[in-house]
């Protein structure tokens, strides 16, 4: 089911997919099978929480993973050993620590819990720039404009996706502004 749906994904040209890590046997040499078969996705590890979590990512050849959390020592780790992690950040506090850090992405999360105007209204108190803000948590393909337009970078959409109703997610995309 998940290679069909990576190709699915890859045909209606979403480049960045990830792949929750799951402490399982197989999770591993499974993720390598899947980044040596769509070698034009972009495909990172989702839900690294851990040194075990970050540790699993690696060795799966992952060059990129999201985190819900934002932990000094897993940045540190994962910069170590040339992997970009992208931290979970909530509060302004979290923000700010991330951006001394120097985490220039971060995932806010869980985006629907702060609102649509969230990541804005933190620009004034905070001083810019900002991160580069991956807003994600709760959000469905509907979100992905207003969200846009309420000002983050970018939209990332999970479990609420549900199955893949291409037509739809094609018209999304092509109203979505072209990045270079």
């Amino acid at each position: 089911m998940l290679v069909s749906r990576l190709e699915q994904l890859r045909d209606l040209e979403v480049w960045h997919v990830e792949i929750a890590w799951g402490p399982c046997d197989g999770w591993i040499p499974q993720c390598r099978r899947l980044i040596s078969a769509f070698p034009d996705l972009r495909l990172g590890a989702a839900s690294i929480c851990s040194p075990a979590a970050l540790t699993a990512a690696l060795e799966a050849g992952f060059s990129y993973g999201v985190s819900p959390v934002l932990d000094s020592g897993l940045l540190e780790r994962s910069a170590a050993a040339g992997f970009t992690l992208v931290p979970g950040v909530m509060t302004p506090t979290e923000v700010n620590r991330a951006r001394a850090l120097g985490c220039s992405i971060v995932k806010l999360f869980p985006a629907t819990t702060m609102g649509i105007g969230y990541w804005r209204r933190l620009r004034d108190p905070l001083g810019a720039p900002l991160p580069f803000c991956i807003a994600a948590g709760g959000l469905t393909p509907s979100d992905v404009l207003p969200w846009l337009e309420a000002g983050v970078d970018a939209v990332a959409l999970g479990a609420s996706l549900g199955p893949l109703d291409a037509e739809p997610l094609r018209q999304l995309l092509a109203a979505l502004p072209k990045r270079s």
